[in-house]
């Protein structure tokens, strides 16, 4: 699902002149009856918001410890912008070896989450509310992450609006510094101009491998038959819209996003 909500902006975080463009614009949405009470029951032990991570991180001097969280040593994966949460929850059913952080700012999207999560009665999933990237920047050590999962961002489909976009060189740059070498970057988009986008930006990026070809030399990945089909997507699919998967090992880390702010 798309990881944002509102309507688009062009206007700069007005929290710091002239910092980065946000893929995301935040507007505050109403909760359902049942979104709210499953918030104010599950919200407390299993989300926290990004500033407070970043926060702990940055006051303590020292990366933020997703192990402590989930109380085991466990595979980490970041999953960002997860929308409803319908994917979300059926990989954490499938994989409970792993556990899971799914990073978003639609808070009916956490809150449907979070009852989808317990109705599973799942102890490997934990729920973020913010900018992933503040996370990734200023909280996640490098090489700490198993896989980073991106499925069907928000595109911001008019040409004025590119600049939103999540996926950008400095993004790859930082997604792919805070993987593991031999761990994921996994990105999946309905949007055939954005994944001709993600697949240059990343081909640009020698820490990234294209993996698992859907043919040889042809650029993408096979749709794995793991990634549960949304509802979102089978529209996508019946509208005519290809899906594409891009598929990336990490095999080594460049010194990007070096964690300046949480370690001086």
């Amino acid at each position: 699902m798309p990881e944002t909500a509102g309507r688009p902006d062009d206007r700069r975080d007005p929290r710091e002149p002239g910092s980065r463009i946000r893929s995301f614009v935040h507007q505050r949405n109403r909760l359902t009856e049942g979104q709210q009470n499953a918030w104010d029951r599950w919200w407390p032990g299993l989300g926290r918001d990004v500033d407070d991570v970043v926060a702990g991180a940055v006051d303590s001097g020292t990366p933020w410890d997703p192990h402590a969280w989930f109380g085991r040593d466990a595979p980490v994966l970041l999953e960002i912008g997860s929308g409803m949460g319908e994917t979300t929850a059926a990989l954490a059913v499938a994989e409970p070896e792993i556990d899971h952080v799914a990073v978003e700012v639609f808070e009916p999207g956490l809150a449907q989450l979070l009852m989808r999560v317990t109705d599973a009665e799942l102890s490997n999933q934990r729920l973020l509310r913010g900018d992933a990237v503040d996370l990734l920047e200023h909280a996640v050590a490098p090489a700490s992450l198993d896989g980073i999962r991106v499925y069907f961002p928000d595109p911001w489909p008019k040409r004025r609006h590119h600049k939103r976009r999540l996926v950008q060189p400095a993004f790859a740059a930082l997604a792919a510094s805070r993987i593991r070498p031999g761990g994921t970057l996994h990105l999946a988009t309905d949007w055939s101009d954005y994944a001709e986008g993600m697949r240059a930006v990343c081909a640009a990026q020698p820490a990234l491998e294209l993996r698992d070809e859907s043919a040889p030399g042809s650029g993408w990945s096979r749709r794995p038959d793991w990634r549960p089909m949304t509802k979102f997507e089978a529209r996508a699919v019946e509208e005519g819209r290809p899906v594409r998967d891009l598929l990336y090992t990490i095999v080594q880390l460049r010194a990007t996003g070096d964690l300046r702010s949480v370690t001086g």
